[in-house]
Protein backbone atom coordinates (compact mmCIF):
# COMPACT_ATOMS: atom_id res chain seq x y z
CA UNK A 1 0.00 0.00 0.00
CA UNK A 2 2.75 2.23 0.95
CA UNK A 3 4.07 1.75 -2.97
CA UNK A 4 0.61 2.62 -4.13
CA UNK A 5 0.50 5.74 -2.53
CA UNK A 6 3.96 7.34 -3.07
CA UNK A 7 2.95 6.59 -6.65
CA UNK A 8 -0.32 8.58 -6.24
CA UNK A 9 1.52 11.28 -4.20
CA UNK A 10 3.78 11.66 -6.88
CA UNK A 11 1.36 12.17 -9.88
CA UNK A 12 -0.93 14.47 -7.67
CA UNK A 13 2.08 16.67 -7.05
CA UNK A 14 3.30 16.95 -10.52
CA UNK A 15 -0.64 17.78 -11.41
CA UNK A 16 -0.92 20.29 -9.09
CA UNK A 17 2.30 21.88 -9.77
CA UNK A 18 1.90 21.95 -13.02
CA UNK A 19 -1.84 23.67 -12.72
CA UNK A 20 -0.51 25.62 -10.03
CA UNK A 21 2.31 26.83 -12.27
CA UNK A 22 0.08 27.58 -14.81
CA UNK A 23 -1.60 30.18 -12.90
CA UNK A 24 1.29 31.64 -11.89
CA UNK A 25 3.02 32.21 -15.20
CA UNK A 26 -0.26 32.57 -17.62
CA UNK A 27 -1.48 36.63 -17.65
CA UNK A 28 -4.46 36.89 -15.97
CA UNK A 29 -6.03 38.87 -18.82
CA UNK A 30 -5.25 35.13 -20.76
CA UNK A 31 -6.77 33.49 -18.14
CA UNK A 32 -9.94 34.86 -17.69
CA UNK A 33 -10.68 34.60 -21.68
CA UNK A 34 -10.66 31.13 -21.26
CA UNK A 35 -13.41 31.13 -17.79
CA UNK A 36 -16.87 31.04 -18.44
CA UNK A 37 -17.52 32.45 -15.07
CA UNK A 38 -16.10 35.97 -14.11
CA UNK A 39 -13.28 35.33 -11.77
CA UNK A 40 -11.09 38.02 -9.72
CA UNK A 41 -7.51 37.74 -11.04
CA UNK A 42 -5.94 37.69 -7.28
CA UNK A 43 -7.97 34.49 -7.03
CA UNK A 44 -6.53 32.74 -9.54
CA UNK A 45 -3.42 33.50 -8.68
CA UNK A 46 -3.92 32.27 -5.00
CA UNK A 47 -5.19 28.97 -6.06
CA UNK A 48 -2.27 28.80 -8.33
CA UNK A 49 0.11 29.71 -5.36
CA UNK A 50 -2.37 26.95 -2.89
CA UNK A 51 -1.59 24.25 -5.72
CA UNK A 52 1.89 24.59 -5.85
CA UNK A 53 1.79 24.53 -2.10
CA UNK A 54 -0.11 21.47 -1.81
CA UNK A 55 1.95 19.79 -4.38
CA UNK A 56 4.96 20.05 -2.14
CA UNK A 57 3.24 19.60 0.72
CA UNK A 58 2.30 15.89 -0.54
CA UNK A 59 5.50 14.97 -1.35
CA UNK A 60 8.54 17.22 0.67
CA UNK A 61 6.79 16.30 5.09
CA UNK A 62 6.83 12.66 4.88
CA UNK A 63 9.79 11.95 2.41
CA UNK A 64 11.94 14.21 4.71
CA UNK A 65 10.01 13.16 7.76
CA UNK A 66 10.04 16.62 9.36
CA UNK A 67 6.36 17.04 10.24
CA UNK A 68 4.92 14.12 8.05
CA UNK A 69 1.24 14.76 9.88
CA UNK A 70 1.42 17.71 7.08
CA UNK A 71 0.99 14.69 3.66
CA UNK A 72 -2.62 14.28 4.73
CA UNK A 73 -3.27 17.79 5.34
CA UNK A 74 -2.02 18.83 2.55
CA UNK A 75 -3.93 16.11 0.62
CA UNK A 76 -6.87 17.19 2.64
CA UNK A 77 -6.67 20.37 1.67
CA UNK A 78 -6.14 19.63 -2.04
CA UNK A 79 -9.62 18.03 -1.32
CA UNK A 80 -11.56 21.33 -0.65
CA UNK A 81 -9.72 22.96 -3.64
CA UNK A 82 -11.29 20.23 -5.55
CA UNK A 83 -14.90 20.90 -4.11
CA UNK A 84 -14.56 24.03 -5.09
CA UNK A 85 -13.54 22.89 -8.76
CA UNK A 86 -16.40 21.29 -9.04
CA UNK A 87 -18.43 23.67 -7.81
CA UNK A 88 -17.21 25.72 -10.46
CA UNK A 89 -17.48 23.63 -12.97
CA UNK A 90 -20.64 22.84 -12.60
CA UNK A 91 -22.08 26.17 -12.17
CA UNK A 92 -20.37 27.08 -15.95
CA UNK A 93 -22.57 24.25 -17.34
CA UNK A 94 -20.62 21.44 -18.11
CA UNK A 95 -21.28 18.93 -15.64
CA UNK A 96 -19.07 15.83 -17.99
CA UNK A 97 -16.12 18.25 -17.42
CA UNK A 98 -17.02 18.35 -13.47
CA UNK A 99 -15.81 14.44 -13.35
CA UNK A 100 -11.83 15.06 -13.47
CA UNK A 101 -12.04 17.70 -10.34
CA UNK A 102 -14.01 14.51 -8.51
CA UNK A 103 -11.87 12.40 -9.19
CA UNK A 104 -8.93 14.25 -8.69
CA UNK A 105 -10.36 14.83 -5.21
CA UNK A 106 -10.90 12.07 -4.29
CA UNK A 107 -7.90 10.41 -4.96
CA UNK A 108 -6.30 13.11 -2.40
CA UNK A 109 -8.50 12.30 -0.18
CA UNK A 110 -7.58 8.40 -0.80
CA UNK A 111 -3.77 9.95 -0.01
CA UNK A 112 -5.15 11.74 2.92
CA UNK A 113 -6.78 8.81 4.60
CA UNK A 114 -4.14 6.38 3.50
CA UNK A 115 -1.14 8.20 5.06
CA UNK A 116 -3.27 9.05 8.09
CA UNK A 117 -4.50 5.83 8.46
CA UNK A 118 -3.26 3.16 6.24
CA UNK A 119 0.15 3.58 6.69
CA UNK A 120 0.72 5.81 9.36
CA UNK A 121 4.71 7.50 9.34
CA UNK A 122 6.82 5.16 11.34
CA UNK A 123 7.52 6.26 14.79
CA UNK A 124 4.83 8.93 14.31
CA UNK A 125 3.97 8.12 18.22
CA UNK A 126 7.31 9.50 19.10
CA UNK A 127 7.48 13.36 19.61
CA UNK A 128 8.32 14.95 16.50
CA UNK A 129 11.78 15.88 15.77
CA UNK A 130 11.67 19.72 15.90
CA UNK A 131 10.30 20.01 19.51
CA UNK A 132 12.89 20.45 21.96
CA UNK A 133 13.18 17.22 24.33
CA UNK A 134 12.19 18.06 28.36
CA UNK A 135 15.17 19.17 30.44
CA UNK A 136 15.90 16.54 32.76
CA UNK A 137 16.89 17.66 36.73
Amino acid sequence: MNVALWILQVLLAGLFLFAGGVKLVTPIEEMLKQMPLALPGWFLRFTGVIEVLGAIGLIVPWLTGIRPGLTPLAAAGLVIIMIGAVIFTILAGDIAMALIPLVVGLLCALVAYGRWRLTPYPGSAQPSRLQPSAKRT
